[in-house]
Protein backbone atom coordinates (compact mmCIF):
# COMPACT_ATOMS: atom_id res chain seq x y z
CA UNK A 1 0.00 0.00 0.00
CA UNK A 2 1.30 3.45 -1.24
CA UNK A 3 1.12 6.49 0.92
CA UNK A 4 -1.23 8.00 -1.69
CA UNK A 5 -4.24 4.83 -1.08
CA UNK A 6 -3.82 5.75 2.18
CA UNK A 7 -4.64 9.40 2.42
CA UNK A 8 -7.05 8.48 -0.32
CA UNK A 9 -8.77 6.26 1.85
CA UNK A 10 -8.78 8.96 4.55
CA UNK A 11 -10.10 11.46 2.42
CA UNK A 12 -12.62 8.98 1.24
CA UNK A 13 -13.83 9.05 5.54
CA UNK A 14 -13.10 13.10 5.42
CA UNK A 15 -15.03 13.88 1.57
CA UNK A 16 -17.55 11.43 1.48
CA UNK A 17 -18.99 10.82 -2.17
CA UNK A 18 -17.23 13.82 -3.78
CA UNK A 19 -13.44 12.77 -2.02
CA UNK A 20 -12.34 12.08 -6.00
CA UNK A 21 -13.44 15.12 -7.12
CA UNK A 22 -10.44 17.52 -8.60
CA UNK A 23 -10.50 20.94 -9.57
CA UNK A 24 -8.86 21.94 -13.21
CA UNK A 25 -4.91 21.93 -13.36
CA UNK A 26 -5.37 25.61 -14.70
CA UNK A 27 -7.61 26.93 -11.90
CA UNK A 28 -5.18 25.50 -9.29
CA UNK A 29 -1.81 26.55 -10.92
CA UNK A 30 -3.62 30.03 -11.11
CA UNK A 31 -1.11 32.84 -9.39
CA UNK A 32 -5.04 33.40 -6.83
CA UNK A 33 -4.85 30.42 -6.40
CA UNK A 34 -1.51 30.04 -5.46
CA UNK A 35 -1.42 33.02 -3.45
CA UNK A 36 -4.68 32.42 -1.52
CA UNK A 37 -3.02 29.32 -0.37
CA UNK A 38 0.59 30.80 0.67
CA UNK A 39 -1.39 33.19 2.85
CA UNK A 40 -3.47 30.69 4.35
CA UNK A 41 -0.15 28.23 5.34
CA UNK A 42 1.04 31.49 6.93
CA UNK A 43 -2.27 31.94 8.75
CA UNK A 44 -1.99 27.98 9.90
CA UNK A 45 1.42 28.41 10.63
CA UNK A 46 0.70 31.27 13.62
CA UNK A 47 -2.38 29.32 14.63
CA UNK A 48 -0.42 26.45 15.28
CA UNK A 49 2.52 28.61 17.09
CA UNK A 50 -0.70 29.87 19.32
CA UNK A 51 -1.75 26.72 20.01
CA UNK A 52 1.45 25.20 21.28
CA UNK A 53 1.50 28.43 22.87
CA UNK A 54 -1.18 28.09 24.81
CA UNK A 55 0.03 24.73 25.83
CA UNK A 56 3.50 25.84 26.76
CA UNK A 57 1.40 28.37 29.08
CA UNK A 58 -0.47 25.92 30.75
CA UNK A 59 2.47 24.13 31.60
CA UNK A 60 4.37 27.08 33.06
CA UNK A 61 1.61 27.49 34.83
CA UNK A 62 1.09 24.37 36.48
CA UNK A 63 4.74 24.18 36.79
CA UNK A 64 4.92 27.64 39.19
CA UNK A 65 2.38 25.95 41.33
CA UNK A 66 -0.60 27.51 39.36
CA UNK A 67 -3.65 25.53 39.01
CA UNK A 68 -5.03 24.95 35.71
CA UNK A 69 -8.45 24.24 35.22
CA UNK A 70 -9.23 21.07 33.13
CA UNK A 71 -11.64 23.21 30.68
CA UNK A 72 -7.98 24.85 29.71
CA UNK A 73 -6.38 21.60 28.84
CA UNK A 74 -9.22 20.65 27.28
CA UNK A 75 -9.52 23.76 25.10
CA UNK A 76 -5.61 23.16 24.13
CA UNK A 77 -5.69 19.82 23.21
CA UNK A 78 -8.76 20.21 20.96
CA UNK A 79 -7.41 23.62 19.12
CA UNK A 80 -4.58 21.72 18.47
CA UNK A 81 -6.09 18.69 16.90
CA UNK A 82 -8.04 21.33 14.79
CA UNK A 83 -5.25 23.25 13.77
CA UNK A 84 -3.43 19.93 12.66
CA UNK A 85 -7.00 18.90 10.86
CA UNK A 86 -7.21 21.86 9.38
CA UNK A 87 -3.63 21.81 7.74
CA UNK A 88 -5.01 18.46 6.69
CA UNK A 89 -7.51 19.82 4.54
CA UNK A 90 -5.56 22.86 3.84
CA UNK A 91 -3.21 20.41 2.00
CA UNK A 92 -5.24 17.80 0.42
CA UNK A 93 -7.29 21.65 -0.84
CA UNK A 94 -3.70 22.91 -2.05
CA UNK A 95 -3.13 19.74 -4.43
CA UNK A 96 -6.99 19.90 -6.07
CA UNK A 97 -9.24 18.12 -4.29
CA UNK A 98 -12.88 20.01 -4.12
CA UNK A 99 -14.05 17.77 -0.65
CA UNK A 100 -11.14 18.96 0.99
CA UNK A 101 -11.32 22.84 0.22
CA UNK A 102 -14.90 22.35 1.02
CA UNK A 103 -14.11 21.63 4.53
CA UNK A 104 -11.95 23.93 5.31
CA UNK A 105 -13.97 26.46 3.87
CA UNK A 106 -16.95 25.61 6.36
CA UNK A 107 -14.84 24.66 9.29
CA UNK A 108 -13.00 27.93 8.79
CA UNK A 109 -16.73 29.76 9.09
CA UNK A 110 -17.57 28.01 11.89
CA UNK A 111 -14.66 27.25 15.08
CA UNK A 112 -14.39 31.59 15.29
CA UNK A 113 -17.76 31.72 15.80
CA UNK A 114 -18.17 28.69 18.49
CA UNK A 115 -14.90 29.72 19.84
CA UNK A 116 -15.73 32.75 20.78
CA UNK A 117 -19.52 32.15 21.79
CA UNK A 118 -17.37 29.66 24.57
CA UNK A 119 -15.14 32.55 25.39
CA UNK A 120 -18.12 34.35 26.38
CA UNK A 121 -19.19 31.95 29.32
CA UNK A 122 -18.28 33.90 32.59
CA UNK A 123 -15.44 32.02 34.21
CA UNK A 124 -14.43 29.58 31.80
CA UNK A 125 -11.16 30.42 31.39
CA UNK A 126 -8.86 32.69 32.76
CA UNK A 127 -8.21 35.85 30.94
CA UNK A 128 -4.89 34.57 28.33
CA UNK A 129 -6.88 31.97 27.35
CA UNK A 130 -9.66 34.27 26.38
CA UNK A 131 -7.21 36.12 24.60
CA UNK A 132 -5.76 33.18 22.60
CA UNK A 133 -9.45 32.55 21.98
CA UNK A 134 -10.07 35.78 20.26
CA UNK A 135 -6.61 35.82 18.36
CA UNK A 136 -7.34 32.21 17.57
CA UNK A 137 -10.87 33.29 15.86
CA UNK A 138 -9.42 36.24 14.21
CA UNK A 139 -7.13 34.09 12.26
CA UNK A 140 -9.85 31.72 11.81
CA UNK A 141 -11.39 34.40 10.12
CA UNK A 142 -8.74 35.41 7.68
CA UNK A 143 -8.59 31.80 6.77
CA UNK A 144 -12.35 31.76 5.87
CA UNK A 145 -12.18 35.45 4.57
CA UNK A 146 -9.52 33.81 1.81
CA UNK A 147 -11.48 30.71 1.02
CA UNK A 148 -14.60 32.46 0.20
CA UNK A 149 -12.60 34.61 -2.26
CA UNK A 150 -14.47 34.96 -5.45
CA UNK A 151 -11.93 33.42 -7.06
CA UNK A 152 -11.31 31.33 -4.61
CA UNK A 153 -14.91 29.71 -5.05
CA UNK A 154 -14.56 29.80 -8.62
CA UNK A 155 -11.51 27.84 -8.81
CA UNK A 156 -13.33 25.08 -6.82
CA UNK A 157 -16.76 25.30 -8.30
CA UNK A 158 -18.35 21.95 -8.94
CA UNK A 159 -17.28 21.01 -12.30
CA UNK A 160 -21.03 20.76 -13.68
CA UNK A 161 -21.95 24.07 -11.78
CA UNK A 162 -20.79 27.07 -14.38
CA UNK A 163 -19.90 27.47 -17.71
CA UNK A 164 -16.21 28.72 -18.21
CA UNK A 165 -15.68 32.50 -17.48
CA UNK A 166 -13.17 34.89 -19.26
CA UNK A 167 -9.65 34.41 -17.60
CA UNK A 168 -8.67 36.75 -15.19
Amino acid sequence: MTWESLLRKIDRLAGGRGAGERIAAAELAHAKTRRAFSWIWWLLGAELLLGVGAVATAAILVGSGSSVPVAVWMRTVVVLGMTLTLGYFAWRASLGWRWAYKRLRLFAQIFPVVTLVIAAIPGLYPGWMITEQIVFSLLMIGIGDFLTSDHMRWAFRHADSAPERAAS
